[in-house]
């Protein structure tokens, strides 16, 4: 059974979801569409076209869906998508996006902590954990199961790949290919992300091409095409070999080495 609490406000024209839980001081704005099971702690405040999908919780004064914190944004219909099973915890900011029927989208499972920060038109997979403080800017990609640990700031129009794992309190200013996990500062490449790999169930056939491939993009110290060239001729055309090709040919901020 849906439950409202009474100091709470829903709008006319939200959507709510069977056995929706909505806490004391809700906020939630009339183009607003909840999923099944989703609940709302106390304070929370979702506005515009924002969609959260079944089994969202979203804690303690989470604000989802607001205006993009963009000089360019003019009022335009714009949205923020998140899926299934996600929890947003204490503070939590996800902007919808800036242009006309664009979307800020966060994937199934993720989990955003306290005090993190989503700007407009970021894409998020799915299983990605965004830790404490944390703050992605405008236009950022962060691939499935992406582990971005606290207090760090990712610049505009970066893009993070799949599996990696970044340290705490460290600048992201340039593209980190996926599989990896960084460090440092400056932020550098600091080997493979073994143990998430296979936690994940990377079978031992496709770690020993990883290994490969890193070890020739990373350390055979060739220049970007040279290594494509060279890993598409030596590694087994695994789907992950391939990720990590068109992952480094897509890249235009340049790359974390």
């Amino acid at each position: 059974m849906t439950q409202i609490h009474p100091t709470a406000i829903v709008a006319p024209g939200a959507e709510l979801g069977a056995d929706v839980q909505i806490g004391p001081y809700c906020i939630v704005g009339p183009a607003v569409r909840l999923g099944d099971r989703s609940q709302l702690d106390s304070h929370v405040r979702i506005d515009g076209a924002t969609e959260i999908g079944p089994d969202g919780h979203l804690f303690h004064a989470a604000a989802i869906g607001g205006a993009p914190q963009d000089l360019k944004y003019r009022g335009a219909r714009s949205a923020a998508r998140i899926g299934a099973r996600c929890t947003l915890r204490e503070f939590c900011t996800v902007n919808r996006a800036t242009g006309e029927g664009e979307a800020t989208v966060i994937g199934d499972d993720c989990l955003l902590m306290a005090y993190s920060h989503v700007a407009h038109n970021c894409t998020l997979g799915h299983h990605v954990i965004i830790g404490n403080c944390s703050a992605a800017a405008g236009h950022v990609e962060i691939g499935d199961f992406a582990i971005i640990s606290g207090l760090t700031p990712i610049h505009q129009f970066v893009r993070i790949g799949a599996h990696v794992i970044i340290g705490g309190g460290l600048r992201v200013p340039k593209d980190v290919p996926p599989f990896v996990r960084a460090g440092g500062m400056p932020l550098k490449v600091s080997g493979l992300n073994t143990i998430g790999l296979e936690r994940r169930g990377f079978s031992a056939e496709t770690m020993a091409e990883l290994r490969k491939l890193y070890r020739i993009f990373f350390r055979a110290q060739l220049i970007k095409e040279e290594a494509l060239a060279r890993i598409r001729a030596e590694c087994r055309p695994l789907p992950e070999v391939e990720q990590f090709c068109s992952f480094i040919e897509r890249s235009e901020r340049g790359l974390t080495r």
